[in-house]
C-alpha cells in the first residue's frame, strides 16, 4: 500500500507537471490554433466529470476502484489542475458576459469550497481527538438528554438530602438552559473555551455556600458540565465537517448543469466546429 508521504509528493509532482504542460501548451499554441478554447473546455468539463464520482466512490465503499484515500488525494490534485486550465480556457482574463461571470464565480465558490473542505477534514479530527475520542454524530442527541437526565436526578438529590434549595436554584438559573439543548457552537469552532470556564468560575463560587454533602454532588454535576461541554463541541465539529459538503456538492452539480449550458450556447452561436 502506498504510504500517505508518498501519495502526496506524487499528487504535487504530478500538479506541477501537467501544469507546467498545460501552460506551455498555452504559450506555444493559444494563438496559432483558433479552437485551441475549445479544446482546454473539452478537457477541463472532463476532469470535472471525473471529479464529480468522488462523491459517488464514497457512498459505493465496497466497489474495486481503489481505496478512499488514494481517490481524495486524486480529487485535491486534480482539482487544483481545473484551476489551471480554466485559466487558460479563459486566456487569463476574466469574462465579460454576465452567463460568462456567473459561471466563473461558481467555479470559484466550487474550487474554494474543495480547498475549504480538505483543510477541515486534516484539522478536525485531530482537534476531535483531543476531546474525547470519537463521538457518533447520530448519537450525540441521546447522550444529551442522558447527561441531562443525570444532572436533574442529582438536583433533586440535593433537594432532599440537604434540605436546600440551593444547588437547584443555582441549575435553573446557570445549567438548566445549557443542558437542555446544544450550546456554544461558534466558541467550539473556534476552540475558545471562555464559555465552559464561565460556568465552571460560577461552579466554584457557588461551594463556599455549600455543606460537604452538596459540594460532593456539586463536583459531580461539574463533571457532568464538562462532558457536556465536550459533547457540544463534537456536535460543532463534526456539523461543520458534514456542512462544507452540502455547499460543494451540489454546487458541483450545479456548476457542471452551467457548463452544459454553456456547451450549448457556444456551439449555437458559433455554428459548431468547423
Amino acid at each position: 500500500m502506498i504510504s500517505f508521504a508518498r501519495q502526496r509528493w506524487s499528487g504535487l509532482i504530478f500538479l506541477l507537471l501537467t501544469s507546467a504542460c498545460v501552460l506551455w501548451s498555452y504559450q506555444r499554441f493559444a494563438a496559432q490554433i483558433p479552437r485551441f478554447p475549445y479544446l482546454t473546455g473539452w478537457v477541463l468539463f472532463a476532469l470535472m466529470l471525473i471529479l464529480s464520482l468522488y462523491n459517488a466512490r464514497k457512498k459505493l465503499p465496497f466497489l474495486p476502484a481503489g481505496n478512499s484515500e488514494g481517490w481524495l488525494q486524486f480529487h485535491l490534485w486534480a482539482g487544483l489542475l481545473t484551476g489551471v486550465l480554466f485559466l487558460a480556457h479563459v486566456s487569463f482574463k476574466w469574462p465579460t458576459g454576465w452567463f460568462e461571470g456567473t459561471l466563473t464565480c461558481l467555479y470559484l465558490i466550487v474550487a474554494l469550497s474543495g480547498v475549504a473542505g480538505w483543510i477541515l477534514s486534516r484539522l478536525i479530527p485531530k482537534r476531535l481527538t483531543t476531546r474525547g475520542g470519537e463521538v457518533l454524530f447520530e448519537r450525540i442527541p441521546a447522550i444529551r438528554t442522558a447527561l441531562e437526565t443525570q444532572v436533574e436526578a442529582l438536583v433533586l438529590k440535593s433537594i432532599e438530602e440537604a434540605r436546600s434549595s440551593t444547588i437547584a436554584d443555582f441549575y435553573t438559573q446557570n445549567l438548566k438552559g445549557f443542558f437542555g439543548r446544544r450550546r456554544n457552537f461558534w466558541p467550539h469552532v473556534f476552540g475558545s473555551r471562555h464559555p465552559l470556564n464561565t460556568l465552571l468560575n460560577r461552579i466554584n463560587d457557588l461551594n463556599r455556600y455549600l455543606d460537604d454533602k452538596e459540594r460532593e454532588m456539586l463536583g459531580e454535576i461539574a463533571s457532568l458540565v464538562r462532558q457536556k461541554d465536550g459533547l457540544d463541541y463534537h456536535y460543532a465539529l463534526q456539523l461543520l465537517l458534514k456542512s462544507w459538503l452540502f455547499v460543494h456538492v451540489p454546487l458541483t452539480y450545479s456548476l457542471l448543469l452551467f457548463i452544459l449550458v454553456h456547451v450549448v450556447l457556444v456551439f449555437a452561436f458559433s455554428g459548431g466546429a468547423q
